[in-house]
């Protein structure tokens, strides 16, 4: 039989329905999509290897919100960087430095949980302010000591689904020098910020003492993508460059002095804040902003919005809504630190 999400499949239905009455399950409604869906795609694929994708996915993102669901709370930030650095190199212990400041402040550290600048983090901020989400691979990714017995750690099959935790867990992004898969994890963060399909966070790229890492990066984004022009330089705004542990902190800390989160409902952009402001900031913000705006549209303080029930936590906070023009995502973030200084 052909199978609907809606409720148009008879004794299946009523089958789903005793079953989630059975379990007592959170949202049934929800659940009963998921279960659905499985079912459609035991009909639709035939290819057990495609079945089995699926099934992983599902089961390591499960796994991926029971790991960190009691810490929803906390604000983490994830350290991305080199397997490959030696405990004794100074970047090393920048990134030590680093995490135990973060720890201190009440934040928690995501990492891959190999060695080398990934044991840092973990080091620096200790395994009870620290989370590991491993990779199963043929080498140099056994988790780290810090980590190995740690109740917060996580090993996945699929890269991808690892790469979702790294980002939907973080408030921050640290980057230390590494190889490829440092730069992936740098692009990606700013090419999913850049477009909106994250939201606005900080990416704090930490050099070495000598600034022989980000600041050449910086210099071939600088010199080839800008000069032909594919990217444009508010980009630039999207990330921060600093060979300063202090000020990598103090750029993570301060992005949240008063903004605290935002999402789109429809066509409105609803930053929430950690205090209100007056209308005399919002009329500030209406005018050296304008162009983020679209037009007819402006900024406007307001409760939560019915949509935003998902999020019951956050109901309470004061809010500025408008209707933004999905492109400036570099004016965004300076629109956030402009929200911060008031």
């Amino acid at each position: 039989m052909d199978l609907h999400f809606s409720r148009s499949n008879g004794e299946v239905d009523e089958m789903i329905d005793d079953l989630l009455r059975r379990v007592d399950v959170h949202h049934p409604g929800l659940v009963r999509e998921m279960i659905l869906s499985s079912l459609m795609a035991g009909q639709e694929t035939d290819y057990l290897a495609d079945l089995k994708l699926m099934r992983t996915t599902m089961k390591e993102m499960r796994y991926t919100n029971k790991v960190f669901g009691p810490y929803r709370q906390r604000k983490k930030v994830t350290i991305f960087g080199s397997a490959r650095t030696e405990p004794s190199e100074p970047i090393y212990q920048k990134c030590v430095e680093f995490s135990r400041r973060l720890a201190e402040l009440g934040y928690m550290v995501i990492t891959g949980g190999g060695g080398g600048i990934m044991q840092a983090g973990n080091e620096g901020a200790g395994a009870d302010n620290s989370f590991a989400v491993n990779i199963r691979l043929p080498f140099e990714q056994d988790t780290n000591p810090v980590m190995e017995n740690s109740k917060n750690v996580i090993t996945y099959k699929y890269f991808f689904n690892r790469k979702v935790a790294f980002l939907k867990e973080a408030q921050a992004v640290a980057l230390f020098p590494g190889g490829f898969g440092t730069l992936d994890e740098a692009m990606e963060t700013l090419t999913l910020v850049q477009t909106g399909k994250n939201p606005p966070i900080p990416l704090v790229l930490i050099d070495d003492d000598n600034g022989d890492y980000w600041e050449h990066w910086f210099q071939f984004i600088k010199k080839i993508l800008l000069k032909r022009g594919l990217i444009s330089g508010e980009d630039f705004s999207l990330f921060t460059i600093t060979r300063d542990v202090e000020e990598a902190v103090q750029v993570i800390d301060e992005f949240y002095r008063v903004y605290h989160s935002s999402r789109f409902v429809k066509e409105t952009l609803i930053i929430r804040l950690n205090k209100a402001l007056s209308e005399e900031q919002v009329a500030t913000l209406q005018s050296e902003f304008s162009e983020i705006i679209e037009p007819g549209s402006s900024l406007r303080l307001t409760e939560a919005f019915p949509e935003e029930k998902d999020e019951p936590d956050l109901l309470g906070l004061p809010r500025l809504a408008f209707e933004f023009n999905r492109r400036s995502f570099g004016l965004l973030k300076a629109f956030i630190r402009r929200i911060n200084s008031f």
